[in-house]
C-alpha cells in the first residue's frame, strides 16, 4: 500500500479522470480510513461525497464497519440507492444489510428506489441465513440452453460484456427447459467446440460440482480449497440453477473465519473490537478477564493447601512457575493446531483417537526432555538432587495434562456443538495451572519432606 501522501496525489489524478487512471475501491477505502483518522469526521464524509457514484458502492463496501455507519448515515437513501445500483447483486446485498443495521427505515426507502429486478435479486438473497451459502450467492452468471448453439452463447457472451452487465465469467452454465443444471464448462474449453453445434451436440457426461443454496457456506470454502475451484454454481433443491459464489466471496468467508477464531482463542469478542468506543471494549474484555480471574483464584487454592511445604522450603516458590509455564504453553501449541485442524476438517470423531494418541506422544517426548533439563538445573541451582527429581516428574505430568486436555477440549466443544476456540484457552489454563502446582507441591511434600 502506498504512503499517505502519494494516496492522495493519486487520489486527486483519478477524480480528474476516473476512466484514465483507476484506483481500486479498497486503495480508496485507505486514503478514507487515513483521513478519518489523521484529520477528522467532516473531511472524511467531504473527501466521500467526491467519489464519483459508480465507484461509491464498492467503496462503501471495503469500509470498516465504524466509518461505514458515518457514511451511511451521511448519504440519503437517494444516493445510496445509485450506489448500489452498480453492485452485483451479492454486494448489493451486503451493503442493504449494513444499511440495515445502522437504520432499518432508510434501508426500506433504499430497496424502494431501486429498479424492479434488482429488488427481487436483493430479496432472493436476503431470505437465506447468513451461514448459508445462498446469502454469499451472485444472481449474474452465464447460461446456455441445450439447444443454443455454440456461437449464439459466445455473441450473447460478447453483447452482455459490453454493456458491463457481466463480470468474471469463468464459465457458461449449461441448463435444460426447467432451468436445472446439466453441465459446467470453462471458457477455456470452449474454444476447442465446434462453434456452429448445439450444446446438445457437443458436451459429453462429465462430472461437475455445484452447492446447494442451503448448504453451510463453510463446507462451501472447504470445497473451494480442496478442488482448487475459482467458481461453483449453486442450485436450489430441486437442482435448478440459482446463481453462484467465486473466489473473492470465499476469501472473505476465510478471513472472517480465521479472525474470529483468533480473538476466540484470547477471549476477545470480534464484534466488540470494531468499535472505536473504550467502554464497550472494555465491557468485552473484562468479562473474559473475570473468567481467568475465577480460574487464578482456584489454582490459588491449590497452593493455598501446600502453604506448609512451601514454607518448609522455600525454592518451591521460586520453582513452583516455571511448571505451570511449560504446561500452558504445551498446551496453547496442542489447542491451536487441534482448533485449526478441526475448523479445516482434517480431524473428526472418527480420527480423534489418533490425533489424540500423536499430541500424548509429543507432550510425552517433551516432557522427559525438559524434566531432564530442568531437573539437572535445578539440583546445580539449589544443590538439592531431590529437588529435580520432584521438578522433573511434576513437568512430566504437567506436560502430558497440557497435552491431553489441549487436544480433547476442542474436540469435546465440537461434540458439544459449541466453537471448539470459545473458552479453550481458559478451561486448558485452567487444567494446566491446577494440574501443575498440585502435582509439583503434592511431590515436593512426599519426597522432601
Amino acid at each position: 500500500m502506498r504512503h499517505y501522501s502519494e494516496m492522495q496525489h493519486a487520489f486527486e489524478l483519478f477524480l480528474q479522470d476516473p476512466d484514465s487512471y483507476k484506483l481500486h475501491a479498497s486503495e480508496i477505502a485507505y486514503l478514507l480510513r487515513k483521513v478519518r483518522k489523521k484529520e477528522s469526521k467532516e473531511a472524511f464524509l467531504e473527501t466521500l461525497k467526491k467519489i464519483p457514484q459508480d465507484f461509491l458502492g464498492d467503496v462503501l463496501l471495503e469500509l470498516p464497519e465504524k466509518i461505514k455507519d458515518e457514511a451511511i448515515e451521511h448519504f440519503s437513501s437517494e444516493e445510496l440507492a445509485l450506489a448500489i445500483e452498480g453492485l452485483e447483486s451479492d454486494d448489493a446485498t451486503d451493503l442493504v444489510r449494513d444499511i440495515d443495521d445502522v437504520d432499518e427505515g432508510k434501508g426500506e426507502a433504499v430497496i424502494s428506489h431501486l429498479d424492479e429486478e434488482d429488488r427481487e435479486d436483493i430479496d432472493k438473497l436476503r431470505r437465506y441465513e447468513e451461514w448459508q451459502a445462498g446469502a454469499w450467492m451472485q444472481t449474474e452468471l452465464f447460461d446456455a440452453t441445450l439447444d443454443e448453439t455454440v456461437q449464439s452463447s459466445i455473441d450473447r457472451l460478447k453483447a452482455l460484456k459490453e454493456a458491463d452487465e457481466l463480470e468474471n465469467i469463468y464459465q457458461v452454465f449449461i441448463i435444460n427447459d426447467q432451468r436445472r443444471l446439466i453441465a459446467a464448462i470453462a471458457l477455456e474449453d470452449l474454444i476447442l467446440y465446434d462453434f456452429a453445434k448445439t450444446y446438445r451436440e457437443v458436451i459429453e457426461t462429465k462430472e461437475f460440482r455445484s452447492v446447494e443454496a442451503a448448504a453451510d457456506i463453510e463446507n462451501v470454502a472447504k470445497m473451494f480449497e480442496q478442488y482448487d475451484l475459482s467458481v461453483l454454481p449453486v442450485v436450489d433443491w430441486q437442482g435448478k440453477l440459482v446463481g453462484r459464489i467465486t473466489s473473492d466471496d470465499i476469501y472473505d468467508v476465510i478471513e472472517e473465519r480465521a479472525t474470529e477464531q483468533i480473538y476466540n482463542l484470547a477471549g476477545v469478542d470480534d464484534e466488540a473490537e470494531q468499535e472505536e468506543r473504550v467502554w464497550g471494549v472494555f465491557q468485552k474484555r473484562a468479562s473474559w478477564l473475570f473468567v481467568n480471574l475465577l480460574t487464578a483464584i482456584l489454582a490459588s487454592v491449590v497452593i493455598g493447601f501446600f502453604d506448609a511445604t512451601l514454607a518448609a522450603f522455600i525454592p518451591l516458590a521460586v520453582l513452583m512457575p516455571i511448571v505451570a509455564s511449560m504446561g500452558g504453553n504445551a498446551g496453547t501449541q496442542t489447542l491451536t493446531v487441534m482448533v485449526r485442524q478441526i475448523a479445516l476438517g482434517e480431524i473428526d470423531f472418527e480420527n480423534a483417537k489418533q490425533a489424540l494418541s500423536k499430541e500424548l506422544i509429543v507432550s510425552l517426548l517433551n516432557g522427559l526432555l525438559f524434566a531432564t533439563l530442568m531437573g539437572i538445573i535445578a539440583y546445580f541451582w539449589f544443590d538439592t538432587a531431590a529437588l529435580g527429581v520432584v521438578i522433573g516428574l511434576a513437568m512430566v505430568i504437567n506436560m502430558l495434562v497440557a497435552g491431553s486436555f489441549g487436544a480433547a477440549i476442542p474436540l469435546l466443544l465440537k461434540r458439544l456443538d459449541i466453537d471448539p476456540a470459545v473458552g479453550s484457552t481458559v478451561l486448558l489454563t485452567t487444567a494446566t495451572d491446577v494440574f501443575g502446582f498440585f502435582s509439583f507441591l503434592a511431590l515436593a511434600q512426599s519426597i522432601l519432606l
